[in-house]
């Protein structure tokens, strides 16, 4: 297949010529970059998961090291947050440059996360709704136990057996787990598979490349940790037991075309050949991450669209790992309905963070509605309680890329056109009011 390099933004960008004024606008956009990297950079050093990512230079690095004893500088932060925002409104309402108003509009939604992260770090919370929509740029939709109860009663119309949904699942899912011997063969077969798939339509950077590590005591399932240069560390969190799905889930997900790609195309595109340095630093909790947990996410589909997971697993994946075949269509089945259930998990996350819903009755939430087993509730607990509203990323953020990806073409009837979408998306900065436009 045709492959496609990734070199057109969303927008029409508009050159700027040698109009001194134009000259003097790009400059003062630039020092304003820099600042944002920087004053990222100074909040990193007291919140450690405020930065995700930095591949920038050196020079814009703290000269300093805190005392980790130190008063968080909440105020100081705060007020640099909103003088540098302000800034960038002036050349956001008065350019006639396209792709600095581009830069501008991506840099002060990330600023407005900036100010909600600090007051979060410093003890002032907000509801979760609230919290969402200045850390990610949106709300999540609320659903009601019903809307659950319906995906419930689907499950348990295909399900063998009787007894709770639940535990039915559960039954059928665990004759898929992946023996923690075969993890490291049948893990790096899906992520193999995927990047073959991805290069099928993509030119990926020279020399890329990612190393695969399995840990325990995390909150997360997987992690992709991009260090710059084309490269990335993938983790597997080995605490729970991993089933057959999630070889290829982690496959696209932290890699091909996910967490690894969407990294490399920006460092390659806006970093590298157009000194956007803004690019280089990553914060996590900003509406960058709804793009990248969206885009990652909804990659699962674009890689393997229609019944090629159970194919993948059947005919690769399931013989690696020593298990039988048997059920392997019962069990895609039944995830594509568990899928539907994701947003659960919202809600769950939303009764907590705004006290309206006790511990208990969360991780019930999560085993009635989410189907999850005891331990991985209790994992997704932990998870809620220290990343908080960045749940809504992974569905919502999904359901976003996937809606603006169709909406403009790229459909399953089409592949070729969805995974050109996909990696203009992937090599873009691009805003949430950019994914809800009709």
């Amino acid at each position: 297949m045709r492959k496609i390099l990734l070199f057109a933004p969303i927008l029409f960008l508009l050159s700027c010529g040698h109009d001194p004024a134009q000259l003097q606008e790009n400059k003062k956009l630039n020092n304003l970059a820099i600042e944002y990297v920087r004053l990222g950079l100074a909040i990193g050093q007291y919140d450690s998961d405020f930065v995700d990512a930095y591949y920038g230079p050196d020079s814009l690095k703290p000269k300093q090291v805190i005392d980790k004893k130190a008063d968080f500088p909440k105020d100081s932060l705060l007020a640099n947050t909103n003088i540098l925002m302000n800034e960038l409104k002036v050349i956001s309402t008065s350019t006639k440059i396209d792709s600095n108003k581009m830069r501008a509009d991506w840099m002060i939604n990330q600023l407005v996360a900036f100010g909600r992260r600090i007051r979060i770090f410093s003890g002032e919370e907000r509801p979760f709704d609230e919290e969402s929509k200045e850390l990610f740029g949106v709300a999540a939709p609320v659903y009601d136990e019903d809307h659950f109860k319906a995906q419930i009663a689907l499950l348990d119309s295909i399900l063998p057996g009787k007894g709770r949904v639940s535990d039915r699942f559960q039954k059928l899912a665990n004759k898929f787990i992946i023996p923690k011997d075969k993890l490291d063969p049948v893990i790096k077969a899906a992520i193999a598979e995927a990047r073959k798939r991805t290069m099928a339509h993509y030119t990926l950077p020279k020399g890329e490349n990612f190393t695969l590590e399995f840990v325990t005591d995390k909150p997360w399932s997987g992690y992709n940790w991009y260090k710059g240069k084309y490269q990335s560390t993938v983790q597997i969190n080995t605490d729970l037991k991993i089933f057959i799905d999630r070889a290829i889930d982690v496959g696209s997900h932290e890699s091909y075309p996910g967490h690894h790609v969407y990294n490399m195309l920006l460092e390659q595109h806006l970093y590298n050949e157009k000194g956007w340095v803004e690019i280089s630093m990553y914060p996590l909790f900003s509406p960058q991450s709804l793009i990248a947990e969206g885009s990652a996410n909804y990659g699962i589909e674009v890689a393997f669209p229609g019944d090629d997971k159970v194919k993948f697993a059947k005919s690769v994946l399931l013989p690696l790992a020593g298990l039988d075949t048997a059920g392997i269509d019962l069990y895609f089945k039944a995830l594509a309905i568990k899928g539907q259930l994701n947003y659960a998990r919202n809600e769950a996350a939303r009764g907590l963070i705004n006290n309206t819903m006790s511990k208990d009755k969360a991780l019930n939430y999560l085993t009635k509605y989410c189907l999850m087993n005891d331990e991985t509730a209790n994992k997704s607990i932990s998870f809620i309680k220290k990343y908080r509203s960045y749940v809504i990323n992974y569905n919502y953020g999904q359901d976003m890329v996937k809606s603006y990806i169709e909406k403009n073409g790229g459909t399953a009837k089409d592949p070729a056109k969805r995974w050109e979408l996909f990696g203009k998306l992937l090599s873009n900065e691009v805003t949430t009011d950019q994914l809800l436009q009709k």
